[in-house]
C-alpha cells in the first residue's frame, strides 16, 4: 500500500515550576525537598477552615514569562477551581484560570538548525497550583503520596499547533527552559519537575482527494527532552499505522490521554481526553479578581534582560560560529562574563576560544573530580583577566598553548594579573627577529632533508614547513613567536631555493 501524504500539527502544554521561597497560595515552603510530606501546611492539606493567599511573587514571575514571549498581560485576571479527585490533590480542586488568564496571545521565534527562524504562537499562559506525587516503590502493592510538591506555583505555557517536527518541539523545549533561565523564574532542573511537557498531536492525512484528520492525542507528564522528541515520533508512526489499517476506526476516536513508556519507547493509552465542562470550573469564592495595571507591567518588563534569541543573534555578527554561540549561551553566568570580558577587549573569537577551550576543559575536569555541575564562571576568573590573556595572544605576547597554562595559574582564586603570571612561569614569547634568525637558522642546518622536501617534493612542502617550524619552537622552548617564525622561514627556504 502506497502510504499517503501527511502533514503533523503538534501542539505543546508545558508546565514550569516558579522558583519562589513559598508556594502559590500558602507560606509553606516551596522547593525540592528528599523528605516526602515535610513542605505542607493547612492549605496545602485542605483542612476546614483555611483561606489562600495570592502570592504576589508568582504572579510577577509569570507576567515577566509572559512578556519575554510576547504576549499580552491581562489588566484583570480571576481564579477558578478545576475540580478532579485524584489521591495526591487534598481539596479534590486545583485552583487555575479558566476563561481569564493572566497571559493572552503571544508569539516567539524558534532558531532552527539550518539558521532558519520559526515562528511559535503562544495561545495562553496561566497560573495555577500544582498537585502532589504518588511513589510507586518497587516491591510494594500499594502507593504512596508526597505532598511536597502541591500548591507549588505553575505556569502553564501552551502553543499553537504550529510545530511539524518532533525534532521542533523539542527545540521548543529547549529554548523555552533556556529563556525561563535567563529571567530567573526556574532553575530548569529537568531531573526535579522543573518543566513538564505535554505534546498534543494529531495528522492530517491526504488521500482519495480528502484531507483525514486523525484524533488529537496528548501525552502526559515528560519530564527531558528526548523522551517528548521521541514520543511525537512515535505517536506520529502510530496514528498513521492506525489510518492505514482501519481508516473508519481510527476517523472515530476521540481525544485520548497517553503515557510514555521510556523503556519500552512507546505510548500507551491511559484515558480518553476530558472537557473543559468535565472539570466544573467556576470561580474561586475566597480569591478576589486580580488586577494589573500599566505601570505595574512597565516595572516588570524592565527587569527583563536580553533574552538568549537577541543574544545569539549578537554573537553571530561577531563572527562566531552558531556551535560557539551556542555553548555560550547555555548558562546566563557565563554568557555574561563573556560579555563582560569583549566589552573590555573587543577580541570576540579569542575570548570564546579561552572560555570554550581552556576554561571548559578545566570546568569539566573539577565537575568529573567533584561529582557536580561546575560552570565556566565558577572557575574565579574575572572577565578582566580573560580580556587581558585574549590581548596577550592577539599581540604575541604568549602562544596560544603557553596561555593555556597561564589560565590554569589564573584558577588559584589570587587574582594576579595574567602577565604576571606569565613572567613568573617564563612562558612570555621572545619577538626578538635575531634570536629567531638564530633559531630558524640552527634548525635549517639540522634538518636538511625537511629542507630537500620542500625545494623537491610538492606534496611534502606544507609538512615539512610545519615540521621545520616545530623544531624552531622546540629550540626556542615554545618562547619564540609563531608568526615571526614562519615569516623567517619562508624568507630563508625562499633564499635557499
Amino acid at each position: 500500500m502506497t502510504q499517503p501524504a501527511y502533514k503533523v500539527l503538534i501542539g505543546m502544554e508545558i508546565h514550569v515550576q516558579l522558583a519562589t521561597a513559598s508556594k502559590m497560595f500558602t507560606g509553606a515552603a516551596n522547593g525540592f525537598s528528599e523528605n516526602p510530606n515535610t513542605q505542607v501546611d493547612g492549605v496545602v492539606l485542605g483542612l476546614p477552615g483555611v483561606l489562600p493567599v495570592i502570592n504576589r511573587r508568582a504572579v510577577e514571575m509569570a507576567m515577566m514569562v509572559g512578556a519575554a514571549l510576547g504576549c499580552e498581560i491581562a489588566s484583570q485576571t480571576k481564579w477558578d477551581r478545576k475540580s478532579y479527585y485524584y489521591p495526591d490533590l487534598p481539596k479534590n480542586y486545583q485552583i487555575s484560570q479558566y476563561d481569564q488568564p493572566l497571559c493572552g496571545a503571544g508569539a516567539v521565534e524558534l532558531p532552527l538548525p539550518n539558521g532558519e527562524v520559526k515562528t511559535i504562537r503562544i495561545r495562553r499562559a496561566h497560573l495555577e497550583e500544582d498537585a502532589g506525587k504518588l511513589l510507586h516503590e518497587a516491591g510494594q502493592s500499594v502507593s504512596m503520596v508526597d505532598l511536597n510538591r502541591a500548591g507549588t506555583p505553575l505556569l502553564e505555557i501552551v502553543t499553537e499547533p504550529d510545530f511539524s517536527t518532533p525534532e521542533e518541539a523539542r527545540l521548543f523545549g529547549e529554548e523555552l527552559r533556556q529563556i525561563c533561565r535567563y529571567l530567573g523564574v526556574s532553575q530548569g532542573i529537568m531531573q526535579q519537575g522543573h518543566m513538564r511537557f505535554e505534546p498534543n498531536i494529531n495528522l492530517h492525512i491526504f488521500d482519495d482527494g480528502k484531507v483525514y484528520k486523525t484524533a488529537i492525542t496528548e501525552v502526559k507528564n515528560l519530564n527531558s527532552f528526548r523522551s517528548v522528541e521521541r514520543a511525537c515520533e512515535y505517536e506520529i508512526q502510530r496514528q498513521l499505522t492506525e489510518f492505514l489499517n482501519n481508516r473508519s476506526a481510527a476517523m472515530q476516536a476521540g481525544k485520548s490521554t497517553r503515557g510514555w513508556d521510556d523503556d519500552k519507547g512507546c505510548t500507551t493509552l491511559q484515558r480518553s481526553k476530558e472537557e473543559a465542562h468535565d472539570y466544573r470550573y467556576f470561580p474561586d469564592p475566597d480569591l478576589v479578581p486580580l488586577h494589573v495595571d500599566a505601570d505595574w507591567i512597565g516595572r516588570i518588563k524592565a527587569q527583563i534582560p536580553e533574552l538568549p534569541m537577541a543574544r545569539l543573534r549578537r554573537y553571530l555578527q561577531m563572527d562566531l560560529t552558531r556551535k560557539e554561540a551556542a555553548a555560550l549561551l547555555e548558562d546566563k553566568a557565563v554568557a555574561d562574563l563573556f560579555d563582560a570580558a569583549i566589552n573590555l577587549k573587543r577580541l570576540p573569537k579569542r575570548i570564546a576560544n579561552l572560555m570554550l577551550g581552556a576554561a571548559a576543559k578545566t570546568a569539566n575536569a573539577l565537575a568529573s573530580e567533584r561529582g557536580e555541575t561546575v560552570l565556566i564562571s565558577d572557575l574565579g576568573v574575572g572577565a578582566d583577566q580573560y580580556a587581558q590573556l585574549a590581548g596577550m595572544i592577539e599581540d604575541g605576547t604568549v602562544s596560544a598553548s603557553a596561555a593555556v597554562t597561564v589560565f590554569e595559574s589564573l584558577c588559584d582564586g589570587t587574582g594576579m594579573a595574567p602577565m604576571a603570571v606569565a613572567e613568573k612561569l617564563g612562558l612570555l614569547q621572545i619577538r626578538d627577529a635575531s634570536a629567531t634568525q638564530a633559531w630558524v637558522d640552527a634548525a635549517l642546518a639540522n634538518h636538511p632533508q625537511a629542507i630537500d622536501d620542500y625545494r623537491n617534493n610538492p606534496k611534502k612542502r606544507q609538512a615539512s614547513l610545519g615540521f621545520l617550524r616545530g623544531a624552531v619552537m622546540k629550540l626556542s622552548q615554545g618562547k619564540a613567536d609563531p608568526k615571526l617564525v614562519g615569516e623567517l622561514l619562508e624568507k630563508a627556504l625562499a633564499k635557499l631555493g
